[in-house]
């Protein structure tokens, strides 16, 4: 019985699972030869006169090669080919990628495979005229770090089979986009950790080398349907697993016992004032400053293994995220907590009893799902959470935005079939939240929102971030004709509804380059604007939409575009505390996570970070409210 073969480990019945690796060992060690995939390529696509007419369905739909999405990410330059590399054919960028052509339609996550129902952000993948490239059977001996084949971050298959290599250099993480890598039939004895790096591996053919254990690493290549292992003197237990259950099991044996990596350094505050400024602030009285939290803590609902498979089963479990969570923002202590994508159950079990003890007073609503769900099941049903400091604040007052009930409401929606399919099956929700300083009588207003998350509805977040700045502004001007309190005799009087500060925090599942950004920084966009997607929607597609309200974001002021979503498919800004400038400056923003620890994970959550979102955190000053201006009075 040869090397590697089943029986190796006391087992002579063949399972599916083996006998399917068999077969592929069989494929790969019959491509020996010299360039064996280019070759086959370059045959199979020869043009074959045919004398048949072909049959083709006249009611065929055929899909929109438009890919528009306010959620990508940037293509790299091609890299141009060296003659050595250039001058193999390369193969058809959909052989041997399953699953390709579906990933950017179905595909809504941050995570894993094309699943349609995570309520997730996605990144387009560079674009490139070829995307395989085979090296296979030319005798290659070594791989320098610094080869130009790691600039190709394009390719999907790489074939480095039947060469004579002894090692793969650490480079081959930059290949992010690898769907089948074939290193077999070379002298390896190990293979880098930082192959765990390229998760949408669905392929990887290590046959015929001298390997006998693999990096635990590998546990993050969640979408690996097959790692070849035959023909190596690899680990019994290890290979018995392969053997028995497949290559899903060896990678949850891997992703769970690989060890806990280095924590990153702490975050480091960015402040826009001085030293001097800041202390002078802090020894005047009359200096005011708020400071406010927005966190996208992963409901635990959300949070399956079949959606963050890259993540260690224990990493991944609510006992264990929780207990992060509150850590953090109990550690920071910010005035204001606005969390999205927590349950009932975890807000009523969970955040508000340990925040009451830190003298945090809640707001809460859930989407409005729940409104139709047993008892058992809305408890699951997840929303937006707002804590306030009760010792410094009052509430006055707290409304409920539910996008699709204001939607309905607007008369010129109604007669729109764009509100009916498009708006109204989407219950996502705003909490606003109306405060006063105890002590000053300064009136400041909160709002909590999570935004719809699919790119192909970018139409639809626009909408839903109209709607919300148009309850905030009557809001507002409610809010302002609303008396000062007997007890604070030197409150501020407001004139109207913008001269009160204004906080919006929230989810946006928007980058700095959509529609939704460019409303709220500018104060408008066009009717016609690309993200309506030439849907009609009232007013807002005939005359535009605007806005008084004077908004930035405050991470944008500080010349930073930190990464709020760090997951294997995206990485990102989309979480964002939007603050009205008229009434407010910027002192400080909570910085980003160490660029050198992210470049060695593959996402979030993990055993330090608990959510795919990272909490962002701003502190303000207010600034006194301007007195009228005099007229100038008549000579």
């Amino acid at each position: 019985m040869g090397q590697g073969s089943p029986g190796s480990v006391g087992s002579q019945i063949i399972t599916p699972h083996w006998q399917q690796q068999l077969l592929k060992c069989e494929m790969i060690r019959s491509s020996r030869s010299s360039h064996h995939r280019a070759r086959a390529s370059a045959m199979a696509s020869r043009t074959v006169i045919k004398s048949a007419i072909p049959i083709t369905n006249p009611n065929l739909v055929k899909p929109s090669t438009s890919t528009n999405t306010d959620i990508t990410e940037s293509s790299p330059k091609d890299s141009p080919g060296t003659p050595a590399l250039s001058s193999t054919p390369a193969l058809s960028a959909g052989e041997g990628s399953p699953g390709v052509a579906n990933a950017a339609v179905n595909h809504p996550s941050s995570t894993v495979a094309p699943i349609a129902e995570a309520p997730r952000p996605t990144a387009k993948a560079p674009q490139n005229t070829w995307s395989s490239l085979d090296m296979g059977g030319i005798n290659i001996k070594t791989i320098p770090p610094s080869s130009g084949l790691f600039t190709f971050t394009f390719l999907i298959n790489l074939y480095l089979n039947h060469n004579a290599l002894t090692s793969i250099p650490a480079g081959i993480a930059k290949l992010r986009h690898l769907e089948l890598l074939d290193l077999s039939g070379n002298n390896l004895s190990t293979v880098p950790a930082e192959l765990g790096m390229l998760t949408q591996l669905k392929e990887l053919y290590l046959f015929d080398n001298h390997i006998v254990t693999l990096p635990p690493e590998l546990g993050s290549l969640h979408q690996l349907q097959t790692i070849g292992v035959e023909g190596n003197p690899m680990d019994t237990s290890l290979k018995a697993i392969v053997q028995k259950d497949g290559t899903s099991a060896l990678i949850s044996y891997l992703r769970d016992s690989c060890p806990v990596p280095s924590p990153p350094p702490e975050r480091l505050w960015k402040s826009l004032i001085s030293p001097q400024e800041r202390e002078a602030l802090a020894t005047d009285p009359a200096t005011e400053t708020l400071s406010a939290l927005c966190y996208n803590i992963l409901c635990e609902k959300y949070a399956t293994e079949r959606l963050y498979g890259y993540t260690p089963s224990w990493a991944l479990s609510w006992d264990y995220r929780k207990e992060l969570i509150l850590t953090e923002i109990m550690n920071y202590d910010t005035d204001f907590l606005c969390l999205q994508e927590v349950d009932i159950a975890q807000y009523e079990d969970y955040f508000v009893k340990h925040l009451q003890g830190q003298g945090y007073e809640g707001i809460y609503w859930p989407k409005s799902r729940y409104k139709t769900m047993s008892d058992a099941d809305r408890r699951q049903v997840d929303g937006c959470a707002t804590f306030y400091k009760a010792d410094k604040f009052s509430l006055v007052e707290r409304q409920l935005i539910e996008f699709s009930t204001v939607a309905m409401q607007r008369p010129d929606f109604k007669k729109t079939d764009d509100m009916f399919n498009r708006v109204l099956g989407k219950d996502h929700i705003a909490v606003i939240c109306l405060l006063e300083v105890k002590e000053t009588g300064t009136r400041i207003i909160l709002a909590n929102a999570h935004i719809h998350w699919d790119p192909a509805y970018r139409d639809v977040k626009l909408v839903q971030v109209a709607l919300l700045v148009d309850e905030i502004e009557k809001i507002a001007a409610n809010f302002a004709r609303l008396p000062p309190r007997p007890d604070t005799p030197r409150a501020p009087v407001y004139s109207d509804g913008s001269k009160i500060p204004l906080i919006i925090c929230g989810d946006f599942n928007s980058v700095p380059s959509s529609g939704v950004y460019e409303f709220l920084t500018n104060g408008s966009v066009p009717p016609d604007h690309p993200d309506f997607m030439s849907h009609l929607y009232g007013r807002y597609t005939t005359d535009g939409l605007r806005h008084r309200l004077g908004l930035r974001s405050a991470n944008a002021t500080a010349g930073e575009t930190p990464l709020t979503n760090y997951t294997p498919s995206y990485q990102g800004e989309i979480d964002y505390i939007w603050y009205s400038t008229a009434n407010l400056a910027v002192n400080a923003v909570l910085g980003e996570v160490d660029r050198g620890y992210l470049e060695k994970v593959v996402g979030f959550p993990n055993a330090h970070f608990p959510s795919d979102h990272i909490c962002i955190i701003s502190e303000f000053r207010v600034k006194p409210p301007r007195p009228p201006a005099l007229l100038p009075t008549a000579s």
